[in-house]
């Protein structure tokens, strides 16, 4: 059976509020929400709680992408790189400077580009741009 799920793309306008809407989305029926990160975004695509759990195919339809798109694009991802290379920060400063260097250069995803890219690892999963 093939469960259809709808993203609101205008509710999203920075990362947190992506995070928000992923919540709101995935995690029906849920008593704990997923934490503000590409690999637990990841995580829930694969289907083992929240709404897809015991679900084989999936059409996701992200309304108003193009929204998501710019609020998630280049200004965002630099921000969002920046703060990972704060001093005391615990992250892999060089692979933020290297990814923050990519991006600067026009080779590097935006933060959009990736929750792409991890839709398009999950063959189940097929997502509709609108």
């Amino acid at each position: 059976m093939v469960k259809q799920i709808e993203i609101d793309g205008n509710a999203i306008n920075d990362i947190a509020s992506f995070y928000e809407e992923i919540n709101r989305v995935f995690m029906g029926g849920e008593s704990w929400v997923m934490a503000n990160s590409l690999d637990a975004f990841d995580d829930v695509l694969y289907g083992g709680y929240g709404v897809l759990q015991g679900t084989q195919s999936v059409v996701l339809v992200w309304h108003h992408i193009d929204h998501s798109r710019k609020a998630l694009g280049y200004q965002t991802t630099r921000a969002y790189y920046l703060s990972k290379l704060r001093p005391g920060s615990s992250f892999n400063k060089k692979l933020f400077e290297e990814k923050l260097d990519a991006l600067e250069s026009g080779r590097g995803e935006t933060y959009f580009d990736t929750i792409m890219s991890i839709i398009a690892e999950h063959p189940s999963i097929r997502l509709i741009r609108e």
